[in-house]
């Protein structure tokens, strides 16, 4: 809660009012919210706002950083290059990625140049990522790079020590993993390779999410 309120603390004075938790009846009534956004910066450079694409039932969610080019350009989560290898790694554990998988971003609005968000941007947006969550109440959370993991468990240790560990985060299991575009800057597949470690997680949190469903 603590990080929670730093980080709304950090948006700037001028800023419109974080709505309250519970403040969005729908999905729908909070990406109307989202798409009228002019809470930071981004908002003057963005073409469209990215708010979510698959399953809003889904049992497993994930979080990235950002919207990217074609994220910008489609409206739509992970749909790049980095988003077509995390389709196939959920796929590789029979999980579809429109069905069994709710997917966004903490940022809804690209950051230019793809650069991280700003802390400032993080904080106007945070109010809207959590209340994804808590409309969509999955059972495990995939955070997808170091921005989500600060964001969500505020976590100050790199990506790579902490990847594949699970944290409970407000009643919720989470797991931090390597972000899909590290990755594809990091082709290789042999033991200790980030596709190996990723191969290793995703492997583990469909066991978890089995026996989460099945308990």
């Amino acid at each position: 809660m603590a990080e929670q309120m730093n980080l709304f603390q950090l948006a700037a004075p001028s800023a419109p009012e974080s709505p309250p938790a519970g403040a969005y009846a729908t999905l729908a009534e909070l990406t109307a919210a989202c798409q009228s956004c002019h809470k930071c910066g981004l908002a003057a450079t963005r073409t469209h706002v990215v708010v979510s694409r698959g399953n809003p039932q889904a049992p497993l969610m994930v979080i990235g950083e950002g919207p990217g080019q074609q994220e910008d350009e489609t409206g739509l989560p992970f749909v790049g290059r980095a988003g077509q290898l995390l389709d196939k790694i959920l796929a590789s554990v029979h999980l579809d990625a429109e069905r069994d998988v709710y997917i966004c971003n903490v940022v809804k609005c690209r950051p230019p140049g793809n650069r991280n968000p700003e802390p400032e941007e993080v904080a106007a947006c945070k109010p809207y990522l959590l209340e994804q969550i808590r409309l969509v109440n999955p059972k495990i959370i995939l955070l997808a790079g170091a921005v989500a993991v600060q964001a969500i468990l505020g976590e100050k240790r790199g990506i790579t020590k902490i990847r594949g560990q699970w944290f409970t985060w407000q009643g919720y299991a989470c797991m931090p993993v390597l972000h899909p575009a590290y990755l594809l800057r990091n082709p290789s597949r042999e033991v200790g390779s980030p596709k190996w470690l990723m191969w290793q997680d995703i492997q583990a949190v469909r066991a978890k999410l089995d026996a989460l469903t099945q308990g």
